[in-house]
């Protein structure tokens, strides 16, 4: 891999801030690479593909693709394609998460959905899904097109079992455990393995990273199912309640259910099945009052430490800091809701 760009030298990667400071040449080469994908796509849908590149997020799955793969803090130009490629695909599932769930915003702006109509959007979701599997099979060994395309199907698998199971109150926690491993987990645990094997890492660090990303992203889509309920929606950027709204019972609900008295778990089973109106202000409360907040709190962090700790024998490599300061990153967006959280 050749170098492109490379940061100020002697800057310390202390903390988060210091880490995103030390990746920002990298993410800025991402931005300037996905916008030049733009002229891969037919002109006819170029307008919604642009739409939702347009976004600002934190860009974590790209980030720990730049961080597993970590050196010397070069730019290297097998990194930012990999990046891109895991960032194509997360964007695929957000526009067709948002047309399942009838999310009204997404990182502040109106869905593509609600943009272009579910129908465009939809195929959007597609061709960005199918321009990232062509991005990977640029790669001169068949392995990374053969890696993204079987964590692309394990991430639409997830999806569709959620979806299959929608209103079911019969999901239990090694069920939910099952489905944001496939649909979140994996993507993390693919971005990780990409920048290690794509920097020259030995198999076994490479396999270690993998299971830090995988446990990542479990801490991260419980966080996320946590913040559905705590979250502002000014702050985060998307409409709260979605879960509620859909029929998906999270780690939150399911916590939340067997602490309810009889009347009032009626009520929320009703909530779930039949997809009302969700009462996202009581059932905040009632996950404060009986201690649900700090039980999926405590969950979040159980994962964070079993991800550090995979990565304590492997210390001596240099990817293995700055992904524990993205652990770290975690660690304080939990702290943030539980400042919000109604005590």
């Amino acid at each position: 891999m050749t170098a492109q760009t490379r940061p100020p030298a002697g800057r310390p990667v202390s903390g988060p801030d210091g880490l995103f400071d030390r990746l920002r040449p990298h993410l800025g080469a991402l931005d300037r690479f996905l916008r030049a994908q733009l002229r891969g796509f037919e002109p006819e849908i170029r307008d919604p593909v642009e739409y939702c590149l347009d976004v600002s997020g934190k860009r974590l799955r790209p980030s720990l693709v730049f961080v597993s793969g970590w050196r010397d803090g070069r730019v290297a130009p097998a990194l930012v394609r990999a990046a891109a490629i895991v960032e194509l695909v997360h964007l695929a599932t957000l526009v067709h998460d948002d047309i399942m769930d009838g999310a009204e915003l997404r990182r502040g702006r109106p869905t593509a959905a609600r943009r272009f109509g579910s129908d465009a959007a939809v195929l959007t979701g597609d061709a960005l899904l199918a321009h990232a599997v062509g991005l990977a099979a640029e790669f001169p060994s068949t392995e990374v097109c053969r890696v993204v395309a079987a964590a692309t199907r394990r991430v639409c698998a997830g999806e569709v079992a959620q979806t299959l199971r929608r209103g079911d109150t019969t999901i239990t926690r090694g069920d939910y455990r099952r489905i944001i491993d496939l649909k979140t987990a994996e993507l993390f645990q693919l971005s990780c393995r990409l920048g290690c094997r794509l920097a020259g890492y030995d198999a076994a660090f490479v396999r270690a990273a993998a299971a830090f990303g995988r446990r990542l992203g479990i801490a991260y889509q419980i966080y996320d199912d946590l913040a559905d309920f705590y979250g502002e929606e000014k702050r985060i950027g998307k409409t709260l309640g979605t879960d509620l709204r859909g029929g998906k019972l999270t780690l939150p609900l399911l916590l939340l259910l067997p602490k309810l008295p009889r009347r009032e778990r009626a009520g929320l089973l009703a909530e779930i099945r039949e997809h009302r109106r969700p009462a996202v202000a009581r059932r905040r409360a009632q996950m404060s009052a009986l201690g649900v907040f700090a039980d999926v709190v405590g969950q979040i962090h159980a994962e964070l430490a079993a991800a550090t700790a995979i990565l304590r024998p492997w210390a001596r490599f240099a990817p293995a800091g700055p992904l524990g300061q993205l652990a770290g990153l975690l660690r304080a967006q939990v702290d943030g809701l539980r400042r919000g959280a109604d005590f």
